[in-house]
């Protein structure tokens, strides 16, 4: 039975990449992580596992990731940048209160909008923003 390691290692090669260690760590921990984390989210938990690591390192790795359709960049905030593994369209809803991210299931591929004809749309992303279940739950209790 392969590793997840292997796994990783073998997707990096299969898309052109070479696959050093800190690639492949910082691959695995976008797989492990579905949060959405931002680049020091990521620099901040491989650090102690890889004294090496720089934060440009992390920063050039996810710009080769996106390049390559490995992972691909979320502005939900104008002044922050997060990073989502999964490929597939669907959307985003980030809780102002807690400031988690979750996905949703939207079908972006068949959205007609009659406006864009003509258009070439290079990107899709559907965001929303409000207060999460959880919040709003513990929000009732207080």
């Amino acid at each position: 039975m392969k590793s997840l390691f292997q796994d990783l290692t073998s997707l990096l090669v299969q898309n052109n990449i070479r696959p050093s260690y800190q690639r492949i760590k910082i691959l695995e921990y976008l797989h492990g992580h579905h949060i959405h984390p931002t680049a020091d989210d990521i620099f901040n938990a491989l650090i102690s596992e890889i004294p090496t690591l720089s934060k440009s390192t992390v920063y050039n790795t996810l710009d080769l990731f996106i390049s390559n359709n490995l992972a691909r960049l979320l502005s939900i905030e104008d002044t922050e940048a997060r990073y989502d593994i999964v490929m597939n369209n669907h959307g985003h809803f980030k809780c102002v209160s807690c400031g988690e991210i979750f996905n949703f299931d939207i079908d972006i591929e068949n959205t007609v909008i009659k406006e864009l004809d003509g258009f070439s749309i290079k990107d899709k992303n559907v965001y929303f923003k409000g207060i999460c279940a959880k919040c709003l739950q513990a929000n009732t209790h207080e």
